[in-house]
């Protein structure tokens, strides 16, 4: 398989006046295409560190990343970040909102106007094109959201847990929604959640981290015999409670 992300012995620590508070140590792992990998690990262990380091938001004190091959800040590869928040503009409709990114980055053309409408119809947003986010549900304007990154093509898509501002019931259909739609897309993804049931339900293989500072305490592939391998169908299966377990005992074992 073709590697699009590989982390290499990745450390950072945030400074103050007090000193220096570690939060990575040492953490290495690769992503192949196509691949959803889910990152899970105790509350402030530093998972939403490692995204900002891969996103390029922050700079790791020792180690590298490549993105297809190339070192991060060399690579010029299309990179989505979908935030807990959809950050839908009240002012803007949902096209226009939708078709933000591709302005900013003085994409917006023909082709891809039209990829935003076709995106938008695929995937149940075609009527709502010209409402107001306020207008939409929660998960919903979620969706939204999703199909303004997937407008821009990124290679690679990074999630810091982009449901946890939705209810238990939304969250598992919006859940069940932009799983299958990343799949259908053939996108690589990183999912940041601390919902141990989300990571299993929707990853190829989940990355389970230490408290911090953070480094990889275990690898757990999944594995499910499912005629229809969806998020919702995962949850109704016996491998998933094994799974659930499993992970759970590791990020309740102390070193």
């Amino acid at each position: 398989m073709d590697q699009v992300l590989e982390l290499k012995n990745i450390h950072y620590a945030y400074h103050n006046l007090d000193g220096e508070t570690p939060a990575i140590n040492g953490i290495s792992f690769i992503l192949n295409k196509g691949e959803f990998v889910a990152i899970v690990g105790p509350s402030g262990c530093g998972k939403s560190t490692l995204l900002s380091i891969i996103a390029g938001l922050l700079i790791p004190e020792k180690g590298f990343i490549k993105i297809n091959g190339k070192y991060l800040h060399e690579s010029t590869t299309n990179v989505g970040y979908m935030l807990q928040h959809d950050e839908l503009f009240e002012w803007r409709t949902i096209y226009n909102n939708v078709i933000l990114g591709l302005e900013i980055q003085h994409m917006l053309t023909a082709r891809t106007r039209e990829k935003a409408h076709n995106l938008l119809d695929i995937y149940g947003l075609k009527q709502f094109e010209n409402a107001r986010p306020s207008e939409l549900s929660g998960g919903m304007r979620q969706r939204a959201a999703l199909i303004r990154t997937l407008v821009l093509d990124p290679d690679l898509l990074l999630l810091d847990e982009p449901f946890s501002a939705l209810d238990y019931q939304t969250r598992l259909n919006v859940g069940d929604d932009i799983g299958q739609i990343i799949r259908q897309e053939g996108k690589s993804a990183v999912l940041v959640t601390h919902d141990l049931s989300e990571a299993i339900s929707l990853a190829d293989r989940i990355i389970v981290l230490s408290g911090r500072p953070a480094n990889i305490r275990q690898t757990v592939p999944l594995i499910f015999d499912l005629e229809q391998d969806t998020p919702l169908n995962r949850r109704n299966s016996p491998e998933f409670k094994h799974y659930f377990n499993l992970i759970w005992k590791e990020l309740n074992t102390d070193d």
